[in-house]
């Protein structure tokens, strides 16, 4: 049960962080003024770099039961939870609950924690 924690919390990752990526390049970067150009770009990046590395610890959650080192597991577990966790309560205070990101990633926090 834990490693199907696990692998879902990876999953829903992946799936939160390609969403993330496509719905900022379709409702913010397409609406966004942002000037000069080259600020544009470097928040555009910034904010593909979250996408990547949302992809990248989803990826981790996924393969961890694969490893069966319980301080591999562990670590990988904590810095998830910390990633997601840090993530969805900066999401909940920013848009004060109404944003709908604050849930799916506590959602993915509760998964890893429980697949620890």
């Amino acid at each position: 049960m834990r490693d199907i924690a696990l692998e879902l919390a990876g999953a829903l990752a992946i799936l939160a962080a390609l969403l993330h990526g496509v719905l900022g390049e379709t409702r913010v970067f397409a609406r966004a003024q942002i000037d000069p150009s080259w600020v544009r770009r470097l928040v555009r990046a910034v904010w593909h770099c979250g996408v990547v590395a949302w992809i990248a610890v989803g990826a981790l959650l996924i393969a961890t039961p694969i490893v069966a080192a319980d301080g591999a597991r562990r670590c990988i577990v904590v810095t998830a939870a910390a990633v997601f966790g840090s993530a969805a309560i900066g999401n909940a205070l920013a848009t004060r609950g109404r944003h709908f990101g604050w849930m799916v990633l506590a959602a993915v926090t509760g998964l890893a924690l429980v697949g620890m």
